[in-house]
């Protein structure tokens, strides 16, 4: 993708920090941390019921446009399948998880959410599922009774089509939920919420949800020539001034992967989910955070990431979709900052993300950053708003 840099560049980058007198700079903006909020410890996530809505800008091009027009006929084209089976990540650790513990699938009840082609059902059925309930919205639900009837499950496996608020289950309620629910940044398409209904509507109280734990992470990285690339690309596009276009080049995080050499800070938990037991209303949240520099750098971005647990299995399985892990589709999100930071070693960037559902359109997400970085050759405040859409 064209981000790729090689260590010495960033050492290059380091070292001109540590001997140029001419990088130390103050960026005069709001003051939007104050002293009781620029603290060294960053505290435990608190779920706060917050609308940014009316702080995003109404006129930017497309915004009416909603995700949840496009989402389920995006699913039905088998393109975006053969990406999510393609990866390997994904769906081998899904496989491994059901074929090593068998004995959380064998003679259940099992109600597979978001079914796609059918390949959590399968798996499912091959480990001796008493029945599984496949429920998918997309046209891709056709293609799944096919696929089901072709490999001999059809009496295993009833696929269901529509959506999961709207349907009725032959069942009263069931042993186990399977999902692959995860968005790009976790929340992108809110189908987290989707699970949760179902979860509270059929589980069994023995019951348990498939994967049940789910954890984001915050990190900050350097970003420069890609940055220049698609963002301030617009302020001069063969002489002429787009700049209104880099307004919402900004708002919009970019997925995309990020190589382990860019990671500028540590790399904390920023809110971890516990799907057996959270509400709707937790997937919107404020979380602190403090990133402690490992080197001399500039930032020019925030990345986030998430994990996923399944805790019940006879030993701990997941995975991460970090930049220090195998690559998966959902890449890491990254967010641009406005101003280009300059930051030492052992120095804090400090602040809060909160994460909403946007009010018009519930599967996007709106996201508001705050941080503030008083550092030796730094000294920066500031609030910026994203949409993921």
């Amino acid at each position: 993708m064209g981000r790729k840099k090689n260590k010495q560049q960033n050492s290059s980058a380091a070292s001109n920090i540590d001997n140029s007198n001419d990088l130390d700079h103050r960026v005069s903006t709001h003051m939007i941390v104050d002293d009781n909020e620029t603290t060294e410890e960053a505290t435990e996530s608190s779920n706060v019921e917050v609308s940014m809505v009316e702080e995003f800008d109404g006129s930017i091009i497309g915004c009416d446009k909603t995700s949840a027009d496009y989402y389920f006929d995006s699913y039905s084209h088998f393109g975006i399948h053969e990406e999510m089976l393609k990866d390997v990540v994904r769906t081998k650790t899904y496989q491994n998880v059901i074929y090593k513990n068998a004995f959380l699938i064998k003679d259940k009840i099992v109600l597979d959410v978001g079914a796609g082609t059918g390949i959590l059902s399968l798996f499912c059925a091959k480990v001796g599922a008493k029945h599984v309930y496949a429920v998918e919205c997309s046209h891709m639900a056709d293609m799944a009774k096919e696929i089901v009837e072709a490999n001999g499950y059809s009496n295993v496996i009833t696929v269901l089509k529509g959506k999961i608020e709207e349907i009725d289950l032959p069942v009263p309620q069931v042993d186990v939920i399977i999902s692959e629910w995860m968005g790009y940044f976790l929340l992108y398409e809110n189908m987290l919420n989707t699970v949760l209904y179902s979860r509270d509507k059929w589980l069994a109280k023995s019951g348990i949800v498939l994967p049940d734990k789910a954890s984001l992470y915050l990190t900050a990285i350097e970003d420069a020539d890609y940055k220049e690339d698609k963002i301030e690309f617009w302020k001069d596009v063969y002489g002429f001034d787009m700049s209104c276009i880099r307004k919402q080049a900004m708002m919009e995080p970019l997925v995309d992967t990020v190589e382990q050499n860019q990671i500028v800070t540590d790399c904390p938990l920023l809110k971890t989910m516990d799907i057996s037991k959270m509400t709707p209303g937790d997937a919107s949240f404020t979380a602190p955070f403090k990133l402690v520099a490992e080197r001399n750098d500039y930032i020019h971005a925030f990345v986030a990431y998430f994990d996923v647990s399944f805790t019940k299995c006879h030993k701990l399985m997941g995975f991460s979709t970090g930049p220090r892990s195998r690559a998966t589709h959902w890449k890491q999100t990254v967010l641009y900052l406005e101003d280009v930071l300059t930051i030492c070693e052992g120095e804090a960037l400090v602040g809060s993300m909160t994460v909403t559902q946007n009010k018009k359109n519930p599967r996007d997400v709106d996201i508001m950053l705050k941080y503030s970085l008083n550092g030796q050759r730094c000294v920066v405040s500031r609030m910026q708003y994203y949409r993921m859409r």
